[in-house]
């Protein structure tokens, strides 16, 4: 199925979680405000490093969510 990865379109393959979806594509799900790029660290829910917009709503932990054909997830500055 696609997703859009900051605009970008994307393959993602169904079952899979948004945090997966970015790790395969390599897209940092946010900067910290160093500047510094954030992924999904402990993959349940606890740490809130995998936070993005998913759908307009931000703040979204990825790891808790599975993609869904046409989501639009953009990464958090």
């Amino acid at each position: 199925m696609q997703i859009y990865l900051n605009g970008m379109p994307r393959q993602v393959a169904r079952g899979t979680s948004v945090a997966a979806a970015l790790l395969l594509h390599a897209v940092p799900c946010r900067e910290s405000v160093k500047g510094t790029p954030r992924a999904a660290l402990c993959g349940m829910g606890i740490c809130f490093e995998c936070r993005a917009v998913i759908n307009g709503v931000a703040h979204r932990r990825t790891c808790q969510i599975n993609c869904l054909d046409e989501m639009r997830v953009e990464t958090q500055r």
